[in-house]
């Protein structure tokens, strides 16, 4: 499991993405944002509704510099059909990572061994692959893609604006503080 400010190992797994199998590294993604999204599994209840979310939102993460990816223990052929059969999921356009054996989703902390699925954790790294953030839920519980987004707008202001930090439900031309003094305004 990663904790914060470590960087994540790269691995090379297969993904379904624009109607075709890919093999996806995450050192592909060095030099982004990197947004990754574990559920639990394709054809579900919750998921979908997570996964239209982030479809709908994808543009807004690609104009901070970001990717996305989302896992679980799916192989991509059932990426594939639920892609082909689920209105929800057509909306896709970022690599939907198959991972049967579960290498990933234990990388990342995210495996149920008694279930061989993932929790719900959504996990943020830097340009220079290093955990920025994370958070994970019961799988009951769906998470909000616009929350995901404000997390990475505040991680990547941090990072451009040394010294500075992001109060509680910061947003981009929000007062963001500095350490020891006061309030410093909006930038």
């Amino acid at each position: 499991m990663y904790f914060i400010g470590e960087p994540i190992a790269d691995m090379e797994l297969d993904a379904y993405q624009d109607d075709e199998e890919k093999k996806v590294k995450l050192s592909d993604y060095k030099g982004k944002w990197l947004v990754v999204v574990f559920y639990p599994a394709d054809f579900t209840f919750v998921c979908p509704t997570e996964l239209e979310e982030l479809a709908d939102s994808y543009e807004d993460f690609k104009k901070e510099g970001a990717e996305i990816v989302s896992v679980s223990t799916d192989t991509v052929y059932v990426h594939k059909a639920w892609h082909d059969n689920s209105e929800a999921i057509k909306k896709i356009n970022f690599p939907m990572i198959a991972d049967p054996t579960g290498k990933m989703c234990r990388a990342f902390g995210t495996y149920i061994e008694e279930e061989g699925l993932s929790l719900r954790g959504s996990f943020i790294v830097d340009p220079d692959g290093i955990l920025k953030a994370f958070e994970m839920n019961d799988n009951s519980i769906g998470r909000s893609a616009q929350e995901l987004l404000r997390k990475l707008q505040a991680a990547k202001f941090v990072r451009e604006h040394k010294g500075l930090v992001c109060p509680a439900n910061w947003k981009p031309g929000k007062d963001t503080l500095k350490p020891g003094l006061d309030l410093v305004g909006k930038i």
